[in-house]
């Protein structure tokens, strides 16, 4: 991980403000969700993707009741209908 060489302080409330140069760098637009992950001390943030709630997978993932599942799971899932 690359130092971005820009420091923020966290206000009362417990935000922070992404300048608009990384944001523009890594397209992230006012509204975009934006996922929080650990990683031993650190905190990371990316845009928010879904995974599959069975896989964890990225690939091919679409809504099903209020869930994502990958194109590969629900093919697994139809095969049990058999």
């Amino acid at each position: 991980m690359k130092p971005a060489g820009i420091v923020r302080k966290v206000d009362q409330l417990g935000r922070i403000v992404l300048p608009k140069s990384l944001r523009k760098r890594y397209q992230m637009n006012e509204g975009d969700p934006i996922e929080i992950l650990v990683q031993g001390d650190q905190i990371l943030l990316e845009r928010y993707r879904p995974r599959c709630v069975f896989c964890s997978g990225m690939e091919g993932v679409s809504e099903f009741k209020d869930r994502f599942v990958c194109s590969q799971c629900f093919s697994e899932m139809n095969q049990l209908k058999g």
